[in-house]
């Protein structure tokens, strides 16, 4: 996805786990557990190109499929295998850019999906405000890209 003009920030918590020593049992110990990664919000301008709904309608579509939900009409038995979730799950690369146009930083966020999607937002003709899309995207981590210096 290009041009997204707000990226909400990276952030990850690791489970707190408290346990007891058997010869301490007044006092539990502590230590980190399973890392729980936020979610990503991305923002851009209402546009023509239709990415980020066609990929978030690969949750709807999958979820509707077996329902007859989609413009085929009725459902058939079988028709929930004929949605392919082969790009339902996205690494995607996070680049930040200085004034130069220079790429100073970059995260690789593993296994994306969309979990929310706002394709237009409340509209006020009183307001000078900008029609803003947006995508939130559950991921299974991240990491710096050590390779961009």
């Amino acid at each position: 996805m290009v041009g997204v003009s707000k990226v909400s920030g990276l952030s990850r918590t690791p489970k707190v786990t408290a346990f007891r020593s058997g010869g301490e049992p007044k006092t539990p110990q502590r230590m980190p557990g399973q890392n729980s990664y936020e979610a990503i919000t991305l923002e851009r301008g209402v546009t023509h190109d239709v990415e980020f709904e066609q990929w978030a309608n690969k949750v709807w579509d999958y979820h509707n499929s077996s329902r007859g939900d989609q413009a085929g009409g009725s459902a058939k038995p079988g028709d929930s295998e004929k949605v392919s979730l082969k790009d339902f799950r996205k690494d995607m690369v996070i680049e930040l850019y200085n004034e130069a146009g220079q790429i100073v930083r970059a995260y690789n966020v593993y296994r994306c999906w969309p979990s929310e999607f706002t394709v237009m937002p409340e509209l006020d003709a009183n307001s000078n405000a900008v029609a803003i899309q947006s995508i939130k995207l559950e991921n299974e981590g991240w990491e710096l890209d050590a390779g961009v210096k």
